[in-house]
């Protein structure tokens, strides 16, 4: 019998691989997919529709109730891969927080409306930027560290709400993949002033999209064993692909023939913090339950990337004749004029720091983004700074309960010494042992009261919803506030005092909307 699979996203980067993997096994799948009405999307989809009789497109919305009730009735399991991605969230914040967080909780009422022996399963993918900055010696993560969104990632807050969402929700079977950064053909040339904002030293662990496209058809596979399910997992190609932005950089600019960072950046464009990214101490897993890596060595993957169809004929052009390397001048003066674009620019920001107008954004996204204008100064040039590889050595961050215990053993007071460690209570005075899907009541230092899971706060990370950010431009406005967190939460604190002065004010609320994200 046929799986039915409904996958948002389609259309997208991980959405088009997944879709592409489901479709090479008609035998074994009917799949569905929910695709907005446009023209764009109809011609792209429409060899797809000829040729495949497994395929069914439902023309909708995400936002749209009954688009998603549409493809939830009668699905076996659903992927919901979909959503407003940096750099359109960059630009269109008002757009992602709508998107992200009304297709999640559509997803939800959908799926709970379905009866309890028919509930489909539901694969929701994150992203590694609900974890924030994880700079040098924080740079290896894993999941149920601290969700500490980056200031100004309204992408990464809807990840993180969105997440919330669903997996503690009840639905019955579920599961949150955080995706890493992709490496496909067309990042070639994603080239926006948004490549400023990553540190020289910050790290990732890259996901290959033939990998994750692999990783959304093994999910739906019949064999998946039930301890597989209820659970968070970070998506990553694998030790090979654990690299440093600096690294990263090197690899991609050789890939389209353009000399190294050092020739056409000037290394004070990019920032120094408040970014995101990590390489992953629990990422095999998920390799361990999927099987999904091709293990192609991340030289080789990124030859192939310049040698793709997709990539436009003026870089192979440049890589083939290497013409950017006898010009890096006018390389970088193109570069240059990138980081000193408006608004996302961080050269924008630094020429504008005085200008009576804008004085103020400009120089909060310097205190975000560099620390002060003399930390920016300070910038070390290329030939002085550290571009090794990163430490390999992890420094593991506490959770706040014996995580030697099996999941099954765990009771009240690992639940009491959990919230303890977070700075709050556990208030619900019994708990059944074993049991981390019925919600328990929580305060946080801050007196708020709240239901949660013990599998969303042991597991995912998560904690108090009315102290994390919530920047909507109306009343109900919450602000970045990590500094205070971190003084009344040790397992924040753990996270955010060493990488930032305990005595800065990090405190990034509403007036984020004044002017440039509307």
């Amino acid at each position: 019998m046929k799986t039915t699979v409904f996958l948002t996203g389609a259309t997208g980067t991980m959405g088009w691989a997944g879709m592409m993997e489901i479709l090479n096994r008609p035998e074994h799948y009917n799949l569905r997919i929910l695709a907005r009405p446009s023209e764009k999307n109809k011609k792209l989809l429409a060899p797809l529709i000829a040729k495949h009789e497994a395929l069914n497109v439902i023309w909708g919305d995400l936002t749209k109730y009954d688009d998603v009730l549409k493809g939830v009735n009668g699905a076996d399991i659903v992927l919901h891969v979909g959503g407003m991605v940096s750099p359109q969230a960059d630009y269109r914040p008002d757009a992602t927080r709508k998107t992200n967080l009304t297709a999640a909780k559509n997803i939800r009422d959908a799926v709970l409306a379905q009866p309890d022996d028919k509930q489909p399963k539901v694969v929701y993918i994150g992203s590694v930027a609900q974890m924030g900055d994880r700079r040098e010696p924080l740079h290896w993560g894993r999941t149920g560290d601290p969700i500490c969104v980056s200031a100004y990632d309204h992408y990464g807050i809807t990840k993180a709400w969105a997440e919330r969402i669903i997996t503690d929700s009840g639905i019955k079977s579920w599961v949150a993949l955080r995706q890493s950064g992709i490496l496909y053909p067309a990042i070639l040339k994603n080239y926006d002033p948004i490549m400023f904002h990553v540190p020289i030293r910050g790290v990732l662990e890259w996901a290959t999209v033939e990998d994750s496209g692999r990783l959304l058809e093994r999910i739906c596979r019949p064999n998946i064993p039930d301890e597989f399910w209820k659970n968070y997992y970070n998506i990553g190609s694998g030790a090979d692909y654990r690299i440093s932005n600096y690294e990263f950089e090197c690899l991609l600019l050789d890939a389209i023939g353009c000399p190294k960072p050092e020739q056409i950046f000037s290394s004070n464009w990019f920032t120094t913090r408040n970014f995101h990214g990590m390489w992953y101490l629990d990422s095999d897993k998920l390799e361990a339950f999927l099987h999904f890596r091709a293990n192609v060595p991340i030289k080789e993957y990124f030859r192939q990337l310049a040698k793709a169809s997709s990539v436009p004929a003026g870089i192979k052009f440049a890589a083939k004749t290497k013409i950017a390397k006898l010009f890096p001048h006018c390389v970088k003066a193109a570069m240059w004029f990138m980081a000193m674009s408006k608004e996302h620019g961080t050269q924008w920001w630094i020429k504008h720091r005085n200008n009576p107008q804008l004085a103020d954004k400009c120089q909060k996204r310097i205190h975000a983004y560099y620390g002060t204008y003399e930390d920016y100064l300070a910038i070390k040039p290329w030939s002085q700074m550290d571009l090794s590889h990163n430490s390999e050595d992890a420094v593991l961050l506490n959770h706040g309960y014996d995580e030697t215990k099996p999941l099954n053993e765990l009771d009240i007071k690992d639940m009491q010494a959990a919230a303890k460690f977070r700075g709050g209570k556990c208030l619900s005075k019994t708990m059944t042992q074993g049991d981390l899907d019925t919600q328990l009541e929580w305060q946080c230092a801050e007196g708020h009261k709240f239901k949660a899971s013990p599998r969303l706060i042991l597991l995912g990370g998560h904690w108090c919803p009315d102290c994390f950010p919530w920047p909507y431009n109306d009343e109900n406005a919450r602000p970045w506030q990590w500094d205070k967190e971190a003084k009344r939460n040790p397992f924040f604190a753990q996270l955010w005092a060493p990488l930032h002065n305990p005595d800065e004010d990090n405190t990034y609320g509403p007036e984020v909307f004044d002017g440039w994200e509307k």
